[in-house]
């Protein structure tokens, strides 16, 4: 955060990014790189579960009791209300996770899981990646101008998401490596530790701070440094799959 010591708003956002655990697209991560299905969809449940229990906390721990400790200015710290924080995510984590229950549940009943599978999911899932892209269209509309003509602004918040992603997947690699785990199990954790869940991490941003504010810059700048990144580290998963399958 070195990089951001006057732009505490971007700051920010980019804690509230880093606190928010991938639960989704680690799947197609885990999924494009050969990982375990099984170990992912646990960890994506429970990352969901862990998400709306303890982000409110976190959030007030890391924004405003941590500075007050560290002996920050009241411009490096938040009167933000942990329980605003819970709420924004219980309502935009909570609600989609219960809808998506409730839908295989009685979707199963009511098609049979062949036909909720191969028919109905295939219709709906898009969806999802479609209502982020709208949201980031329109965050990046509203926030062109501080784009263009801060760009640095931008490299600044990347650099940190870049070491925080290559740390994170390197060294939860290495820490499978180094406990004896399978190639499967080693690449699921990596991309569990390195993704992000940008989804609630830019609705909190918004809700709490609004639509053009920095937070939400951050938040809006996250998913598009991970999903390079995270394409990158891919291959090079499936590059060190070979030393597995050879070791």
């Amino acid at each position: 955060m070195d990089l951001l010591p006057d732009l505490p708003e971007y700051r920010t956002g980019l804690i509230i990014v880093g606190l928010a655990r991938c639960i989704a697209m680690v799947i197609i991560w885990n999924d494009l790189a050969c990982g375990d299905r099984e170990a992912a969809a646990v960890l994506v449940a429970l990352n969901s579960v862990f998400q709306m229990i303890a982000f409110g906390l976190l959030g007030w721990f890391y924004l405003d009791l941590l500075p007050g400790w560290l002996g920050l200015g009241d411009g490096e710290r938040l009167s933000i209300s942990m329980w605003e924080i819970a709420l924004n995510v219980v309502i935009f984590l909570g609600v989609p996770l219960a809808t998506g229950f409730l839908t295989r549940r009685f979707g199963e009943r009511k098609m049979g899981r062949e036909v909720y599978e191969s028919r109905f999911l295939p219709r709906i899932g898009p969806w999802a990646l479609y209502g982020l892209l709208f949201t980031i269209v329109i965050l990046f509309a509203l926030q062109g101008k501080t784009i263009t003509s801060q760009p640095w602004d931008v490299v600044r918040i990347a650099l940190p998401l870049l070491v925080y992603f290559a740390v994170m997947f390197f060294g939860a690699f290495a820490l499978g490596k180094a406990l004896g785990m399978a190639y499967d199990r080693t690449t699921t954790l990596a991309f569990t530790a390195a993704g992000n869940n940008v989804e609630p991490a830019i609705a909190v941003a918004i809700a709490t701070f609004g639509v053009t504010s920095g937070q939400a810059l951050s938040g809006v700048v996250g998913p598009l440094i991970e999903v390079p990144v995270l394409i990158g580290l891919v291959y090079v998963a499936l590059a060190w799959r070979r030393k597995f399958t050879r070791a």
